[in-house]
């Protein structure tokens, strides 16, 4: 008979297996939808099934909690099953499967902790592992309350619940095959492929427009546009007036076959009419291209057409960027450089009769598009209406339109509708109305366009306008998603769409519901949308922007990252118009824009302009929550542009601290102001201040967060100052309380931060063995190639520079400089060079390479007002100036930074007392002694090992060279190599070497100055010095001359002492026989 603990272990093993066959589901459909999180989930589950096996206390607990999870597993699978939008679910879900991931991180920490040896406990006091367990039940039972799920009971009937998981499984993969069915025969199909990643992707968006199925009177426009492709380099520029036909010609350009045998895939088609700046346009061409993003790209744009073979770009509807007086130098600018490059073929289209200016365009050029002619008219009216309609009414009806093609375009799908004196009809009563105004060419198509929205295709569903209304203000569009789940007021809203795209007043791009900019324009002017259809949208985009914020950083919410880019101008312009004391949602609006502010800048497009706007519309009376959270924002702000009156801005926040409590958001923003002084102002003092606010605050209020974030921040702080040993004592704090957390991300990070303190402590063992179990938590939070994944990578390429591996420090230092551009984080990519420039220094790069890095370097920092940027960009340039010679620039250099960082920065203290402190570099001045003391003073206090025994050599030096005492110089030496030994440290190895070599040669060990040498040259290879490898080549050659030549000398004694023996007779000379010298051989 069973006993209890067997029952319950088959217990544990059978859950066990049923998790696990709903993650095998849950990856198909991770693999398959953009939703964010479910990568997460099913790591994490993967990782849990691991722990659970050995799992020896708490077992019933661990078991409610895995049945729990697997419900909830299955929850998310049907959600998906029963999806309207192909699997796209609405931000109130997403909310909540972000919410049960970081609960599931909980649950992953909770049974880890249960193994019988495992390390975890040791992190928990008993009362914190109880509040776990309440956390991840409380965490999992809101969880089946949102998706409304009945408890099952205990789960003990494995074979039904197989057959209920061989079900679920069979429904992802028809649910696969129908997404792939629509996919395949749907322009909606780009979309799964074209998502833009505002994270790390660099998959190409680009997805080329159909090509114009009726076409006519344009064969001479066209042949002249194909004959410049004759005259490389080809720059055409297509203008006309709106409705012209400007991009059906430029489309008939890209499909026909002589550009297609020309270019191949190399056509880019970019739609440049939700891109109003010219850093938006470069982002627009790079996601186009298969570019990561950045802030500007636009010099990674050079490089990848310049690099790449002949392309074609085309570039739509310029003039949204080119029009407005203050973008036009930079966009032009931004066309001087992409025709800079002789094999890219360029094509603009623009509206008016102007071409930009700083381009040499084709000659001839091509003159503005002008109306069709009458017979081209009524092939494109025949094309769309049929040919059954009168002649005569058929001119009539033309003659309307001035030949306008897309007013032909839209009056004739209503004549093939309505018939033409319908049309006729309501022209004239339109007409009254808008020629009133003033007539021009353009009021036809206004015309054009209102008898549209009066036709009974239109009329019969209500609601098409007020859609084409809401379209007006979006030009990035509307997906089935975004029609379906934001809830915007209109009536069976895609019958609505159905009848625009019948009418043609609404076209279909790459799945998007589109009108075109004369359209747009038309109804900005006569039927703005009201702010009833604008709110829900609003409010919508809220949801998506409040859940990026959340979960930035901590977990991967590319999917909700991509829904916001797809819709970057719309909610620029949707919220730009809630700007109004009049908006009844003012409160939110202000939170979103600061919101999409972070996207913004996180992305690479760029700060909010209309940022500004905020303190001119804040609501009244005073939202001093909502004031101080703007103020938090604008502080954080300094990585990406400098920040206005800092001071006075924290004196504000502070100041509305007085009218309300809320602990969490006044530990937020002290945490802001901290890091503020601590990064940008180099102010630790006031840093410390903020910090420790920011503890006491959220200690008082049991805030475990708060209290895991400001522990890391003074980690990171201590370390800064050198005191490595509270710095690593703080990390530790910051990784409990991550573990009571059950916060994956906050555990890694400060395990990243315990990795600095071991490295600069100079246990590399510890700071690998830190940083790997940190991939290891960032990988289960999907965020393997995120911001900390970038910060470990920095902290191993900071092992390496200390190791003097110098190739792959290098290495690392230009992957980062690769992924962190200078646009999308200024302040890491100028860390990342700084870097980069320290190891080039020793790799003998010439001064044109380094000073052109330090140049960049101060132009970012400068361009941040970053304070310590000067410091550190002094550092570097005097230890370029040693190498090259120029003894008095290094020394002032560096002295000014021992200065700067005196009493408040360890770490540049640290790094000017080594430049200063090597006597050999220094060509053994006297003045190098004093800083060989100095520099060991000061590293004894900070306790790094690696520096401390640097010291020592630079002692050892100073003794062997000025003072002669080659005993206390052999000791200095010795005790150094034997610890660079322990640490693997190349170069200092090798130096110590050297110069014991020399003292064993002065001492007459040649031998003993052999092998001395010839162990350290291998060493200097590995650091690539290769001047000191051509020294020690120099030395051996010497002394193995020197010795040769002894040797020769020795011979040569010993054949003069020979020969006045071989010219004596036996016994001559010798009148002792008993004491005859031998003869030598």
């Amino acid at each position: 008979m069973p006993t209890a603990a067997t029952t319950t272990q088959s217990r544990l093993r059978n859950i066990a297996r049923c998790v696990s066959a709903a993650v095998d589901t849950l990856e198909l459909v991770s693999n398959t939808v953009k939703t964010p999180f479910l990568g997460a989930i099913s790591s994490t589950s993967r990782s849990l099934l691991t722990s659970v096996e050995t799992v020896k206390q708490n077992k019933e607990a661990c078991i409610r909690l895995l049945e729990q999870t697997h419900q909830l597993l299955y929850a998310i699978i049907a959600l998906h099953i029963k999806s309207d939008t192909g699997g796209e679910l609405s931000p109130t879900f997403l909310s909540h499967i972000g919410s049960f991931t970081e609960t599931l991180h909980k649950v992953h920490n909770f049974v880890e902790a249960q193994q019988e040896k495992s390390w975890l406990k040791q992190f928990f006091r008993q009362t914190e592992m109880t509040a776990l367990l309440k956390d991840c039940s409380t965490g999992l039972q809101q969880s089946l309350d949102f998706f409304q799920i009945q408890a099952m009971g205990l789960i003990t009937d494995a074979a039904e619940l197989q057959e209920y998981a061989q079900n679920a499984h069979q429904e992802v993969l028809e649910m696969i095959d129908s997404l792939a069915d629509m996919n395949a025969s749907d322009g909606a199909a780009s979309i799964n492929q074209g998502f833009l990643s505002t994270e790390s992707s660099s998959t190409s968006i680009s997805m080329l427009p159909s090509e114009p199925k009726i076409f006519h009177g344009r064969d001479s426009e066209l042949a002249d546009i194909l004959s410049a492709f004759g005259r490389e380099p080809t720059r055409v520029a297509i203008l006309g007036a709106g409705g012209m036909g400007k991009t059906s010609l430029s489309r008939a350009v890209l499909h026909h076959s002589e550009i297609i045998a020309r270019y191949g895939p190399r056509r880019v088609f970019v739609a440049c009419d939700t891109a109003p700046t010219k850093i938006e346009l470069a982002a627009l061409v790079g996601a186009h291209v298969g570019l990561k993003t950045g802030r500007d790209l636009t010099r990674a744009l050079i490089r990848h057409f310049s690099t790449g073979p002949p392309t074609l770009l085309i570039l739509d509807n310029l003039e949204t960027a080119w029009d407005p007086r203050e973008s036009r130098g930079n966009i032009e600018e931004f066309l001087s450089l992409l025709t800079d490059i002789q094999h890219l073929a360029l094509i603009i289209t623009m509206r008016g009769a102007e071409r930009p200016a700083k381009v040499h365009w084709t000659r001839p050029f091509l003159p503005p598009l002008l109306p069709l002619s009458q017979a081209a008219a009524r092939q494109t009216f025949v094309d769309i209406a049929d040919d059954v309609h009168d002649k005569q009414d058929v001119d009539k009806v033309l003659s309307l339109t001035d030949n306008l093609p897309l007013a032909i375009n839209l009056i004739a799908h209503l004549v093939e509708s309505e018939g033409c004196l319908a049309v006729l009809s309501r022209w004239e009563e339109e007409r009254t109305s808008i020629i009133s105004e003033g007539y021009d060419r353009k009021s036809n198509l206004d015309i054009s366009i209102s008898i549209s929205l009066s036709s009974p295709r239109i009329t019969s569903v209500p609601g098409s306008r007020d859609l084409l209304s809401l379209l007006s203000l979006l030009p990035d569009g509307l997906a089935d998603v975004e029609l379906r789940q934001a809830n915007i007021p209109i009536n069976d809203i895609l019958r609505c769409k159905t009848a625009l795209l019948r009418t043609s007043l609404a076209h279909q791009d790459q799945g998007r519901l589109k009108s075109l900019v004369p359209i747009r324009e038309y109804f900005q002017k006569f039927y703005p949308p009201s702010m009833q259809l604008l709110r829900p949208l609003r409010l919508y985009f809220h949801e998506l922007l409040d859940l990026y914020i959340k979960h930035r950083g901590t977990l991967p919410n590319r999917g909700v990252a991509d829904r916001i880019a797809l819709n970057f101008t719309n909610v620029q312009n949707i919220l730009l118009s809630g700007l109004t004391q009049e908006n009844p949602d003012l409160v939110d609006t202000i939170y979103s824009v600061t919101h999409l502010d972070v996207f913004s800048t996180g992305a690479g497009r760029g700060h909010l302009t209309f940022m500004e706007r905020i303190s001119d519309v804040l609501p009244q009376p005073t939202d001093h929550r909502l004031e101080v959270f703007v103020v938090m924002r604008r502080l954080l702000s300094w990585r990406y542009h400098p920040v206005a009156d800092s001071q006075a801005l924290v004196n504000e926040a502070l100041d509305h601290f007085k009218h309300f409590e809320d602990p969490d958001l006044q530990a937020r923003v002290h945490i802001a102001m901290g890091s503020y002084y601590q990064f940008h102002d180099d102010d630790r003092i006031n840093a410390r201040k903020y910090f420790g606010e920011a503890l006491r605050l959220s200690s008082a209020s049991g805030d475990i967060k708060r209290q895991s974030d400001t522990c890391d921040c003074l980690a990171n702080l201590e370390w800064q100052n050198g005191d490595y040993a509270a710095g690593q004592k703080q990390a530790f704090e910051s990784q409990r309380l991550a573990k009571v957390l059950g916060d994956l991300y906050r555990e890694a990070r400060g395990l990243r931060s315990e990795a600095m303190c071991w490295n600069s402590l100079g246990n590399y063992k510890e700071g690998i063995s830190a940083c790997a179990r940190a991939r290891e938590l960032l990988a289960l939070c999907g965020l393997a190639d995120g911001e900390m994944e970038s910060a470990i990578m920095s902290s191993q390429g900071e092992v390496h520079r200390a190791k003097t591996e110098y190739a792959e420090a290098r290495k690392i230092s230009d992957q980062l400089i690769q992924k962190v551009s200078s646009d999308k984080d200024p302040f890491d990519h100028a860390i990342a060079l700084f870097n980069l420039t320290e190891v080039d220094i020793r790799l003998g790069a010439t001064r044109e390479q380094v000073e052109g890095n330090i140049a960049r370097i101060k132009s970012i920092f400068a361009g941040m007002g970053y304070l310590r940027g000067e410091t550190l960009c002094n550092l570097i340039s005097g230890d370029f100036e040693i190498r090259e010679g120029d003894l008095s620039t290094a020394g002032a250099l560096l002295r000014s930074c021992v200065e700067a960082s005196r009493g408040k920065d360890g770490e540049i203290m640290t790094l000017a007392l080594g430049l200063l402190a090597n006597p050999k570099r220094w060509g053994f001045l006297p003045a190098a002694d004093n800083w060989s003391i100095i520099f060991l003073v000061h590293v004894l206090k900070s306790g790094e090992q690696l520096e401390i025994h640097r010291a020592f050599q630079f002692l050892g030096e100073s003794f062997w060279h000025h003072h002669r005492d080659t005993a206390t110089a052999t000791s200095l030496f010795a005790v150094a190599l034997e610890k660079f030994t322990q640490m693997d440290i190349h170069q200092n190895r090798a130096e110590c070497m050297l110069r014991l070599g020399d003292i064993a040669r002065d001492g007459g060990d040649s031998v003993r100055a052999i092998e001395l040498w010839t162990t350290a040259r291998p060493l200097f290879e590995r650091c690539a010095q290769t001047k000191e490898v051509v020294k020690i080549g120099n030395r051996l050659t010497m002394i193995e001359r020197e010795m040769q030549e002894r040797h020769e000398k020795s011979l040569a004694n010993l054949r003069a002492i020979k020969a006045p023996m071989d010219s004596l007779a036996p016994g001559e000379g010798n009148q002792n026989p008993s004491k005859q010298v031998p003869v030598l051989s």
